[in-house]
């Protein structure tokens, strides 16, 4: 797999600018996630300059992308969900995406369930995606626009990747046509008039894949596995008591090394041995402008209800 590479001229001041404390901080689609963060660095935030696909998996998981804040930018985000029906892999996961809601409450979408949804692949690894209009149907501005596309395009050719309909080996566009028709105004703000392909810098620069946000353990240890982009090659992490739904002290913290080193997105895990009790897990990266600030973070809420270790 092709890393993924961090623009490394001006990265550290982007990634202060562009990424703060609070991480992704919706509390599921509202009023609020149809606007960009009114301080929104986007020009400096791209963290990320290529972004491959899935490999193929033989689980009947359908990765669903959904956009989360993290302070004055928006970012995309993976969760995968169970295959229910017996859709095409590429329309269950874009069904999903627009009919149903993320396990995580930091994330969020703007889709409207569509009455008609369809897909295809071409022996030329085009992907096309029929949606009726309806899909369209919230108010946003540009920047979510933007976000809400690729997120489409993001999970068309996950699903796509995972199921092991195209040739991962060369480039994948998506053509998204409303109603049998191209050059559709989305949003009222991006013109579907030609094909698209994966934009990398909106993938988040760090986020937790495993555990589950509300994931319940009996048995030990919780295993942690993520995805991030550091400029040391080390992210950081926090495990903070949870009571009455509010997060309380930290007990535990740590770092976790990227194996593919600086400036490079990669996977992370690490596991952790906590007596039972409600905790929110994050993830991070540590601010080199600002010692003890926190960018880019991600949280999962996590219950050990047993001590039972393997």
């Amino acid at each position: 797999m092709e890393r993924l590479r961090m623009v490394d001229r001006f990265a550290i001041l982007g990634l202060s600018l562009s990424l703060a404390l609070a991480g992704c901080t919706s509390d599921g689609t509202g009023e609020g996630d149809a606007t960009m963060p009114a301080s929104s660095t986007t020009s400096s935030s791209a963290l990320v300059t290529d972004a491959p696909l899935e490999t193929a998996t033989a689980s009947q998981t359908l990765p669903v992308y959904w956009l989360g804040r993290s302070n004055d930018d928006v970012f995309l985000y993976r969760e995968f969900f169970p295959s229910k029906s017996t859709d095409d892999p590429m329309v269950a996961a874009l069904r999903t995406m627009m009919s149903s809601k993320p396990n995580d409450p930091d994330y969020f979408s703007l889709w409207n369930s569509p009455s008609r949804l369809g897909a295809s692949i071409s022996a030329k690894n085009v992907i096309t995606v029929d949606v009726s209009a309806d899909a369209f149907g919230q108010k946003v501005d540009e920047g979510i626009a933007k976000r809400s596309i690729a997120q489409l395009v993001y999970t068309a050719t996950a699903a796509a990747a995972m199921a092991g309909l195209v040739d991962t080996s060369s480039s994948i566009q998506v053509s998204v046509l409303v109603d049998g028709h191209t050059g559709y105004d989305a949003f009222g703000h991006v013109s579907l008039d030609k094909p698209l392909t994966r934009d990398a810098s909106l993938v988040a620069p760090v986020w937790i894949i495993d555990p589950s946000n509300d994931a319940t353990y009996k048995t030990l240890p919780l295993k942690v596995e993520g995805q991030g982009i550091s400029p040391t090659g080390n992210l950081s992490w926090s495990l903070a008591k949870v009571s009455n739904d509010t997060v309380g002290e930290e007990y535990l913290n740590g770092t976790v090394a990227i194996p593919e080193g600086p400036n490079e997105l990669g996977n992370f895990s690490f596991s952790l041995i906590p007596p039972p009790g409600a905790y929110q897990l994050s993830v991070f990266l540590d601010d080199p402008q600002a010692p003890g600030k926190r960018l880019g973070v991600d949280t999962k809420m996590v219950r050990i209800a047993g001590q039972n270790v393997k």
